[in-house]
Parts: structure tokens; sequence; C-alpha cells
């Protein structure tokens, strides 16, 4: 009977979210993962092929993380709107709960190598990004929102927005002020509200 590896997946990726926090893409390498959680690199080269696929999984794996509460934030309410703020509001309370892996969402998929992502990597990244882009849409369909404009509309005030309150903050490296998810809970109903 083979004996359970000492060092799991999630461990690897939980040390390569804090090296993305604390010194970006450019600090996630092999040797410095295994070096953070004491491993062999082989370790590491064993649960991944090369750096392209840890940065794709640690990637997506943090992205999947936060859309799965985005979604459920957006239609969570039968009332669309409200349902629009939980989500902005949501951008900034996971943001909180989880400042590294927000930190890394920061920098985006292609400082995260997917040029050089796998085939499956990308697809992954592809149907996420056209989940949110189609929630989106629909939103704006049913606030009224129409063409270019509205879209544009719609993704400012759940996506770029809610984005601006906590960038400067994370990227300082300081706490979110407690009136932030207050603020882009604002900023979408205004937004959202206009004509």
């Amino acid at each position: 009977m083979a004996r359970p590896p000492r060092f799991d997946t999630e461990q690897i990726l939980d040390a390569a979210v804090r090296l993305a926090a604390s010194a970006g893409p450019a600090g996630v390498t092999m040797s410095a993962v295994a070096q953070a959680i004491g491993a062999p690199s082989g370790s590491v080269y064993h649960r991944f092929a090369g750096r392209p696929a840890l940065l794709a999984e640690v990637w997506l794996r943090t992205v999947e993380r936060f859309q799965e509460g985005y979604f459920a934030a957006l239609g969570g309410d039968t009332d669309v709107l409200r349902g629009a703020c939980a989500a902005a509001r949501h951008v900034v309370a996971w943001s909180r709960a989880q400042p590294e892996e927000a930190a890394l969402l920061l920098y985006g998929a292609a400082e995260f190598g997917r040029a050089d992502w796998s085939e499956e990597h990308t697809r992954r990244a592809d149907c996420g990004n056209e989940r949110v882009y189609a929630a989106l849409g629909d939103l704006a369909a049913a606030l009224g929102a129409e063409g270019d404009r509205g879209r544009e509309r719609v993704a400012l005030a759940l996506i770029d927005l809610p984005l601006s309150v906590v960038r400067r903050h994370l990227r300082a490296g300081d706490a979110l002020p407690p009136h932030a998810e207050d603020l882009a809970e604002e900023c979408a109903a205004a937004l959202l509200a206009a004509p």
C-alpha cells in the first residue's frame, strides 16, 4: 500500500498564493513554492508538470473560488438591482476575507502566464469568463441597460468600481476600511439606477 503524500496539492497552491501576494507572479517558482512548504522540489513537480501549470492552477483556483460567491450574490435576490448590489458588495467582502487571494487577482491571468497554459487550463478560464459576461449581459437586459453602453455601465458597476475600492488598500498592504462594502454597494446602486 502506497503511503499518502506528505505535501498535497492544496498546500502547494496555498503557498503559491502567499508568494504571489507578497512578490507577485514572478515570485511563484517551483523552487520557491517547495521551499515555502519545506518540501523537495520533486513534490511540486509531482503535482504540476512545470511552472505554467502551477501558475494556471493557482490563478484558476482563486478566480473560481471568487466567482462561486459572486454568482451566488448576483442571483441570490429576486430583485435584480439588490442582487447586483450584493455582487458589488461581495467583491469587497471576499477581498477582505481573503486578502492574499484578492491581491493575486489584481494581477490578471496574463501576468500568470496565460499564454503558456495548457488547452485545458485556457478552456477553464474562458468558460469562467464567458459565464461572467453572460450573467452581466442578462443583468443589463433585466435592468433595461441596452447596447454596448448599458453593458459597460453594468461592468463598471459590478467589476471595475468594486475592484477600485479594494485595489489601493490591497496594493499598499493596508486593511480595507470598515465602510468599503457600503461604498461599493452605493456606487453600484447609483450607477445602475441611472438612465
